[in-house]
């Protein structure tokens, strides 16, 4: 449905700038959701794109450069003049600016800086100092703080002053004379109380805060757990530096989603463009260290059938089930490893609990192992034996196959479930021990342990 609404609303928007029609273009656009404006620019080229840009009401037009790409972002400051790059950058609020900031080159950054505000600049160049994935950085320095010997009455005279330039009001900070950070209070409980009533009185004292080097796919974690629309961060000595809101956590999530996809995909993560809006070259860079990586470690499975190629010549009918081992093997252990680092993400596995995990899929791989070794002995028999009438299946044939597999099963979750937990424990990312890479190795074990049972039951 919001398809169909944004296929019609670029027809719409074309059509008035063909007729020249700009007043109704404006009247078209400006009661439009900035998101959905930032996601119309993509099918525009760089002349409407500005064009249509310089016809939003200020405020929208701020919202809207928010939510483009960086690319995007960058074409248009380009096209601004300084005292349009002042108008909009009032708009922003600090955090969104630091965004912006960090996406650009330093000649855009410079005179991003420039043309900032005095107050601004300083959140901004603030925020810019917390290191890269901390809370600090998401943060914005633009939230209410209120006193404890406020009355009701006081605060909302507070907030009414201040608001238009806050990020949010829902949520209210009490601090001392310090900036230490004391209570929270909400509209609601600010809405439902008596006009008298002190502050310090109404408050909640039972904090749930972060503080400014946490991580910052943590601190989402929490979001999610409390069902929070903003939380406090304090620094080293529990002074209230800024606030995370809501829609911050919701970024952060995605792009540690979208990252943990790509490492599990054996895709270096790279820039926040759409698939559409990379070059060749773009997708290139992101694709081919890991190919590089995984084709010379696939070496060693050739290094393996090498090493038993004697074996091979004694018995060929065993080359023909070599594919269905390994990918057997590759899949159960993409299986475990996904789920693992899947449980790490959201905190629901923790980095002592990997005996109790490793218990679990021993037991989850030899059901999985009979089942399909059994399975498997059957259709050996069956398909290969009887029905396409190979005299080279026999019982011990059947039997070492299933065997070999029933091993590689084991083999494989065993190593899928513990490898993103030892990364984990080693300071690496969970997602960089998925299949990809676990196939890689249990490609070689499986072929190890195929042709050690075949040499010992078959006597090759």
């Amino acid at each position: 449905m919001q398809e169909e609404k944004t296929v019609t609303l670029l027809e719409e928007v074309r059509r008035d700038l063909e007729e020249k029609k700009l007043l109704a273009l404006r009247r078209r656009i400006e009661h439009e959701k900035a998101a959905d404006i930032a996601e119309l620019f993509e099918e525009l080229n760089t002349e409407e794109q500005i064009l249509i840009y310089r016809l939003l009401p200020k405020e929208l037009a701020a919202e809207v450069l928010v939510e483009m790409s960086a690319d995007e972002q960058k074409t248009l400051i380009d096209s601004f003049s300084d005292f349009e790059l002042r108008q909009v950058l009032a708009e922003l609020y600090s955090d969104d600016t630091a965004d912006l900031v960090e996406e650009m080159p330093a000649n855009f950054v410079r005179r991003i800086l420039n043309n900032c505000p005095p107050d601004m600049r300083r959140s901004v160049n603030e925020l810019l100092k917390y290191p890269e994935g901390s809370a600090g950085s998401i943060m914005t320095t633009e939230y209410v703080r209120l006193k404890a010997d406020m009355t009701v009455s006081e605060a909302f005279d507070h907030i009414r002053s201040v608001a238009i330039d806050k990020e949010t009001i829902y949520t209210c900070y009490v601090t001392d004379a310090y900036r230490i950070l004391i209570g929270i209070v909400s509209a609601k409980t600010l809405l439902t109380s008596p006009v008298n009533a002190r502050i310090g009185d109404i408050m909640e004292e039972d904090i749930v805060n972060v503080h400014t080097h946490d991580d910052r796919e943590q601190v989402a974690r929490l979001f999610d757990k409390y069902n929070f629309l903003a939380l406090p961060v304090v620094d080293n000595d529990d002074r209230l530096v800024g606030i995370i809101t809501i829609d911050d956590a919701m970024d952060v999530i995605s792009e540690e989603t979208e990252e943990d996809f790509a490492k599990m995909a054996a895709i270096t993560p790279g820039s926040e463009k759409s698939y559409l809006h990379k070059s060749p070259f773009e997708i290139f860079l992101s694709r081919i260290p890991w190919l590089l990586l995984l084709m010379v470690s696939a070496t060693f499975t050739g290094m393996i059938i090498t090493s038993f190629e004697r074996a091979l010549a004694a018995s060929v009918i065993l080359t023909s089930f070599i594919p269905m081992l390994m990918d057997t093997g590759g899949n159960s252990g993409s299986q475990a490893s996904v789920t693992i680092i899947r449980g790490l993400s959201l905190g629901e596995i923790r980095l002592g609990d990997i005996l109790r995990v490793l218990y679990k899929e021993l037991r989850v791989s030899f059901l999985c192992g009979i089942t399909l070794s059994a399975v498997n002995f059957a259709k050996i028999m069956l398909v290969d034996g009887l029905l396409l009438d190979n005299p080279a299946i026999t019982p011990l044939v059947a039997l070492t196959v299933s065997l070999s597999l029933l091993v590689t099963i084991l083999a494989a979750k065993l190593i899928g479930c513990s490898l993103p937990i030892l990364a984990k424990r080693l300071g690496f990312d969970p997602a960089v021990m998925a299949s990809p890479f676990i196939t890689t190795l249990v490609d070689a074990i499986s072929l190890v342990v195929y042709f050690s049972i075949a040499t010992s039951i078959l006597s090759l």
